[in-house]
């Protein structure tokens, strides 16, 4: 059983509870509430706040062709859903497909599959070997870290399987995977990250870190 001990910060789960968390974000929002019954229990209850704003609202108008328009999307066959790979949490698994992580190496036998890019950042696998660390780095924005298997620790703690750990331009940190196991974890981010190094920012744009 999963319990988490970093969790999604309070203004970024009414951020995703309200749609407004940019879509790269949400995602790993939404991986961590499926692994984690306390944020879970507080996302309802940003929802159920939300219900009790809109009751106060005036209402709003409809077009007059909405309830045709409805019914008739009522009528149409929905796509099949394609099973969910359970190894993987449900809102990551469209991400990841059904034939599983394209993982490509970042040396020393640390690999990354990206999933998702896009003019809002991207969202990337990381798999890091027992003992190894990451180059020591910044951020130019924010990056969002959520650890699916294993454990990495840095200058702010232990992150564990379910944990969040959210870096921002604040943090310069050297993640490490702990000596038990290999770490997989999924980030994302809405910049390119600042490495201190020569070598990582040489390699940097071919593997779009």
């Amino acid at each position: 059983m999963i319990e988490p001990t970093h969790h999604v910060p309070e203004p970024m789960l009414a951020a995703y509870a309200a749609g407004s968390l940019s879509f790269p974000f949400a995602a790993l929002v939404a991986t961590h509430v499926s692994l984690c019954d306390e944020c879970r229990a507080r996302l309802d209850a940003h929802h159920a706040l939300a219900g009790l704003v809109l009751e106060d609202l005036a209402p709003a108008g409809l077009a007059e062709d909405a309830e045709a328009r409805l019914l008739a999307r009522l009528d149409e066959t929905p796509p099949e859903a394609k099973p969910a790979d359970p190894a993987w949490p449900l809102p990551l698994a469209r991400f990841v497909g059904p034939r599983g992580p394209r993982w490509r190496s970042l040396g020393f036998g640390a690999r990354q599959a990206m999933l998702w890019t896009g003019a809002a950042g991207s969202i990337r696998l990381l798999l890091i070997p027992a003992g190894q660390a990451v180059p020591e780095h910044s951020h130019r924005g924010l990056e969002l870290t959520l650890v699916l298997s294993g454990a990495f620790t840095d200058s702010t703690g232990r992150f564990g399987p379910g944990d969040l750990e959210v870096a921002d331009e604040t943090l310069d940190h050297t993640p490490c995977a702990t000596d038990e196991g290999s770490c997989l974890c999924v980030a994302a981010t809405d910049a390119p990250l600042r490495f201190r190094a020569i070598l990582p920012r040489l390699f940097q744009p071919i593997f779009r870190i």
